[in-house]
């Protein structure tokens, strides 16, 4: 077989058998195969798609591209919760323990942020003293004694997306829904839960855009699923804001103790409840209304919040810091945003709002840049509320003078005033199963 006919054969839309895809991809990682070659294949991709098959070949030979985690020694349904990335996007840290406090194992590894979404690890490390990095006994005994451990990706997780991902970003291949399917389930697959949730955000701090393309990763994700064993839901859920108020690691960390505490911001808990809800459906818990009202229980009565503690405290981290947020270290310097004229919030580019934590420090603009773990953004008022000339928008934190006003800047020119108020989309915006689409 040759890599020539291959890339061929997908030039001119034809569809690659099995045999054909696992040759490309044990190839590539054992460097058969040039970088061209694949650039070639993967524009061929990019420009012609893959069938649903085709697609969850890819992906079975990704996931099996390197290490497969095996959690049998576990016991329950292990169910994996994925995000496509935003910004605010705090979720795994609330849902988590939700869900491990009604009983549902949750073994879980995460990852970095970079750009302009935020990472869930970045965010853990914002605690003093914890630990991302575990063996994988330590992970598992972790697990099995809290309920819960979150984690680091493995070094040799799907080492074929590591690959494949890096090229697809310098070759602009990367909106490609069969690439961006594959690279998504095979991490998952590979991390070796039994049923998969997939949180896929649509609007303007996204990558998908908008609804029918966030519906159309999901049909293709959970086909995936399916088709290699895993019952797998997809959410469509709005980015079109930024979720909940804060944004930036130790920020974040403080507004996912509010919520566990039964606080915090509306939105953030609506989508977490749903979010935890669909994960305890999935590991059988009871029908969707049930798993609804079980999730609502343990975040009201504090047990969600003490399985975030036990988790931390497990990992080495300072957990007064969760029951007494003032503890987190402080940004040295705190700017507001002031409301020019009278009117509704219309509009929020929410991707600017990550540049704009990203400039102040919060994420990273490179892979070595470094993160001030104290900086980022609190709005005070959101989209659709009616604000006056001289009320404060958003609190912005950072250690920089300089940095706060490019962060400053970029947040101004993301947020729209009207006099006319705007028509709010709901923040859960369909389901998908294997059997249907509800739209919401």
């Amino acid at each position: 077989m040759r890599i020539y006919d291959v890339i061929a054969k997908k030039r001119d839309a034809k569809e690659l058998t099995e045999e054909e895809i696992k040759f490309f991809i044990d190839g590539y990682v054992k460097g058969n195969i040039a970088d061209y070659q694949m650039s070639a294949l993967l524009m061929a991709i990019y420009l012609n798609g893959m069938s649903y098959k085709e697609t969850a070949i890819l992906t079975n030979c990704m996931a099996h591209s390197g290490e497969m985690i095996d959690l049998s020694s576990i016991n329950g349904i292990k169910v994996d919760k994925h995000s496509t990335g935003g910004v605010g996007d705090k979720t795994t840290l609330i849902i988590s323990p939700i869900v491990a406090a009604c009983g549902v194992p949750v073994a879980k590894m995460s990852g970095r942020g970079l750009g302009h979404t935020g990472g869930t690890i970045d965010k853990m490390e914002s605690i003093p003293g914890m630990k991302i990095a575990i063996e994988k006994e330590r992970f598992f005994e972790i697990v099995k004694e809290v309920g819960l451990s979150v984690v680091g990706q493995s070094g040799n997780l799907v080492p074929a997306d590591k690959k494949i991902y890096a090229l697809r970003d310098v070759t602009a291949t990367v909106e490609s829904i069969p690439l961006i399917a594959s690279s998504i389930m095979s991490k998952k697959i590979a991390a070796g839960s039994d049923r998969i949730l997939l949180d896929i955000k649509v609007g303007s701090g996204a990558f998908m855009k908008t609804k029918e393309d966030a519906i159309e990763l999901g049909k293709t994700m959970v086909a995936i699923g399916e088709k290699v064993g895993r019952e797998t839901v997809a959410i469509i859920t709005d980015m079109d804001r930024p979720l909940g108020k804060a944004i930036g690691n130790s920020l974040e960390i403080s507004e996912v103790c509010e919520v566990l505490k039964g606080r915090g911001p509306e939105d953030l808990r609506q989508i977490c409840i749903e979010l935890s809800a669909n994960m305890l459906y999935l590991a059988n818990k009871g029908t969707l209304d049930e798993c609804r009202s079980m999730a609502i229980k343990v975040l009201d009565n504090g047990e969600a919040f003490e399985k975030l503690k036990a988790m931390v405290l497990a990992q080495g981290g300072d957990v007064s810091v969760l029951e007494d947020n003032s503890k987190f270290a402080k940004a040295k310097i705190k700017g507001e945003l002031i409301s020019e004229k009278d009117g509704y919030i219309y509009s929020i580019d929410t991707e600017k709002c990550g540049i704009s934590a990203m400039v102040m420090g919060a994420g990273r603009e490179k892979k070595d840049s470094i993160i001030d773990y104290s900086a980022g953004i609190v709005f005070n008022k959101t989209i659709g509320e009616y604000v006056n000339k001289g009320d404060v928008i958003a609190y912005l934190y950072c250690s920089d003078e300089e940095k706060l006003k490019q962060g400053k800047k970029i947040l101004s020119d993301s947020i729209k005033i009207n006099d006319i108020a705007p028509n709010i989309v709901p923040l859960i915006q369909a389901r998908i199963t294997k059997d249907k689409i509800e739209k919401f």
